[in-house]
């Protein structure tokens, strides 16, 4: 994942990943500055955007089940336990808030671990250190928020920070990344 070394001498594969990384990086980059800034509103849309998937996920898993095998009672139990729980986070935000809060703490401390071992894969090529950065910081803001998780209503804003903080490093990664694809690129490129 996110690995260009294994593209080899192909200068066009890194290339091309140079460019998408850059871009990506660019926008997850804006998007945790905004975050960041307004994290009351950032915590509202994570919990918004995971409430209409839940809600949209309930409508796919019914609709596939009343097609594949109306008598499914499992399937139609899914899918009204995902549109329900949608639902009361659509119009119950600051719970759903809360409760998004905790599956991203839990997200934070895969990603986490995650990074540590997309960092020591790529131990001897430059850059490998962002990554451990990247899973230090991740997990520190996992445990920060677990700690804290009882006084999570009065501290609600934190979860934008963290989604912030989150999109912001992963995507300064991910510039570091593409300019050192563009780079390898563009010296295979001169030795042809």
């Amino acid at each position: 994942m996110w690995n260009y070394r294994r593209y080899g001498d192909d200068s066009a594969l890194l290339k091309k990943f140079g460019k998408y990384s850059l871009i990506i990086g660019i926008i997850l980059t804006i998007i945790g500055v905004l975050a960041i800034v307004y994290p009351f509103y950032a915590a509202l849309s994570t919990a918004a955007v995971v409430s209409w998937l839940m809600v949209l996920a309930g409508v796919m898993i019914g609709y596939f089940t009343y097609i594949s095998d109306p008598r499914d009672w499992i399937g139609w139990l899914k899918a009204l336990v995902l549109i329900v729980i949608g639902l009361l986070i659509i119009f119950y935000p600051i719970s759903g808030v809360e409760t998004v809060g905790m599956l991203f703490a839990i997200y934070l401390l895969f990603d986490g671990f995650a990074s540590f071992v997309i960092g020591s894969t790529r131990k001897p090529a430059k850059g490998w250190w962002l990554w451990i950065l990247n899973g230090v910081i991740s997990i520190i803001l996992s445990i920060i928020f677990i700690v804290s998780w009882p006084f999570v209503p009065e501290e609600m804003w934190l979860i934008g920070i963290y989604v912030g903080i989150s999109l912001l490093v992963d995507g300064l990664v991910l510039i570091f990344l593409g300019a050192g694809a563009e780079k390898v690129a563009h010296e295979e490129k001169k030795e042809d």
